[in-house]
C-alpha cells in the first residue's frame, strides 16, 4: 500500500485436492498484480515470496498454480519452479477449464512443502491436475 493505494496484491487459495487416489492440501497464487506504475520495485516479488512462506507456515503438502508463460523467471525468482508437463484443470466437473486449452500459453509452477507433497512430486509431472473450484475463479 501507498496510503490508500494498492500497490501490488494478491490472492492465496486454498483446497483438498486428490491426485492418483491421494489426498493434498494444496495451495496456489491468483489474480497476482502489480501497478503499472510500482513495477519492478520488488513488490510483486515480496507478495509472491511471503505467499510461499504463508503456505508453508499453513503446513500445506504443495503449492502449484498456473501462470503465462514470460513469467516464468519473476516465479523462479521467488522460490517456485515448473512442473514438467503439468495441466491443471479448473472450473467444474461439468465444464472443465484446462490450462493447455488452444490460445492459452500457460505453464504450471510448484513447490513442495511435505514429505508427502515431495513423495508425489514426479506422479505429478506430465499429468492433469483436478482442481473443479467452480466457475468464478475457473483455475483456483
Amino acid at each position: 500500500m501507498d496510503e490508500e493505494r494498492v500497490l501490488a496484491a494478491l490472492d492465496i487459495l486454498f483446497k483438498e485436492i486428490t491426485h492418483a487416489g491421494r489426498a493434498f492440501s494444496a495451495g496456489g497464487l491468483s489474480t497476482v498484480v502489480t501497478s503499472e506504475d510500482a513495477r519492478g520495485r520488488g513488490y510483486g516479488r515480496h507478495l509472491v515470496t511471503a505467499a510461499r512462506d504463508t503456505m508453508i507456515a499453513q503446513h500445506l503438502d504443495l503449492g502449484v498454480f498456473t501462470c503465462d508463460r514470460p513469467l516464468r523467471a519473476f516465479y523462479e525468482s521467488a522460490g517456485w519452479s515448473v512442473l514438467p508437463g503439468a495441466v491443471l484443470v479448473g472450473g467444474a466437473r461439468q465444464a472443465p477449464f484446462p490450462s493447455d486449452q488452444p490460445g492459452f500459453d500457460k505453464i504450471t509452477m510448484s513447490d513442495f512443502f511435505s514429505a508427502a507433497g515431495r513423495e508425489a512430486r514426479t506422479t505429478l509431472q506430465h499429468s492433469r491436475i483436478e482442481l473443479y473450484p467452480g466457475e468464478i475463479d475457473k483455475l483456483w
